[in-house]
């Protein structure tokens, strides 16, 4: 990893574990702080309510110049920034393996200036305010535009399995 790639993200876990952002926390992965273990609360009058998400958010070399990679990165081009649920979650814009499709972590919208703070607030209010109309996975934002009392319920039923 190039040196200021580093300074940034020493910058950025420091900046976040001084102030933390309300509702989520944030660590380094043991002494690696190229990998951090994230929680997020689920927003109060959701279906994520009461739950606790764990993210895995991980910096590869090229962070942050080059755009933030999808699913497996072996299969394509170096990590640069992959940020994954670890826990279970019912949602239209994340899928099994976790990975979450959100504007701000797309190739064409991703700017180097981009704060990892941002980025968590992003997936934040997505769990407040899921988008299906740029869903990762058609037939749960299908559900949600359709049928919203079975998604809140199945969603439910996903937090307090996986995130409690």
């Amino acid at each position: 990893m190039s040196s200021a790639g580093t300074r940034r993200i020493q910058k950025e876990l420091s900046e976040l574990l001084k102030t933390p952002l309300e509702g989520i926390s944030v660590a380094p992965n043991g002494d690696n702080i190229h990998t951090w273990k994230v929680v997020i609360k689920g927003p109060a009058g959701t279906p994520y309510a009461g739950g606790k998400f764990g993210l895995t958010v991980e910096f590869g070399d090229s962070f942050p110049f080059k755009p933030p990679t999808v699913g497996d990165s072996s299969l394509s081009h170096p990590l640069t920034l992959q940020v994954t649920f670890s826990t279970k979650i019912y949602h239209t814009n994340v899928d099994t393996d976790g990975n979450i499709c959100i504007a701000v972590l797309k190739p064409d919208v991703w700017k180097p200036a981009t704060k990892i703070a941002s980025v968590l607030l992003a997936i934040q209010d997505l769990l407040d305010t899921p988008n299906p109309d740029d869903p990762l996975v058609a037939s749960i934002a299908d559900q949600y535009r359709n049928d919203r009392k079975a998604f809140d319920q199945k969603a439910t039923e996903y937090t307090k399995k996986y995130a409690v």
